[in-house]
């Protein structure tokens, strides 16, 4: 999809080459489209060595279980978005203690996909009746007989199987920075 007009002052854009790259620029102002991205998230909630689940009720997907998560909202931090889409999708509280993995799609949109691990807080699973339709924590192997989304079934290998920490949360940086979501390894 080609961007015609300028978003920050409605005035036409033309397509130039900036830094190697066509890229849509206004005529009037310094506004450049710099493309069309989403942030998705994803969560790997474990309880009692089984992982949080959620079967899709609407497509994409739908019939299909994979963990809990959505799209990043403009100004909600990530780890806040995960959060909120846990509890929506499955009435269950969890905290962020680290990123797990992470999925690069490049295409028309270009979608980044963080999967957080959590800790299991409280709540017992509910699913949300419009996105989700069950909800509840699976073992691996009641897992083998279900039908978990392929990249679902890769990010439970991740959670389960993985060798590393990954990045986990910086709740108390050296230096201040508000409003910032920061993780170190």
């Amino acid at each position: 999809m080609e961007v015609n007009f300028c978003s920050a002052c409605g005035d036409a854009m033309e397509t130039r080459d900036i830094d190697g790259t066509p890229r849509r620029a206004c005529v009037s102002c310094s506004f450049v489209h710099w493309g069309h991205y989403s942030i998705g998230v994803g969560a790997l909630v474990e309880r009692g060595g089984k992982l949080l689940l959620v079967r899709r009720a609407q497509e994409p997907g739908r019939g299909y279980w994979t963990n809990p998560g959505g799209y990043a909202e403009q100004l909600e931090q990530l780890h806040e978005t995960v959060q909120r889409e846990v509890l929506e999708e499955a009435g269950i509280h969890a905290v962020v203690t680290g990123i797990a993995a992470l999925r690069d799609q490049p295409r028309q949109i270009h979608n980044v996909y963080v999967a957080f691990s959590m800790d299991y807080v409280g709540g017992e699973p509910v699913p949300d009746g419009v996105e989700v339709d069950a909800a509840s924590f699976f073992s691996l192997e009641e897992m083998a007989e279900m039908h978990v989304a392929p990249f679902t079934r890769w990010l439970v290998d991740v959670a389960l199987n993985g060798r590393s920490d990954g990045l986990i949360s910086d709740p108390d940086p050296i230096v201040p920075l508000a409003g910032y979501g920061l993780f170190r390894i």
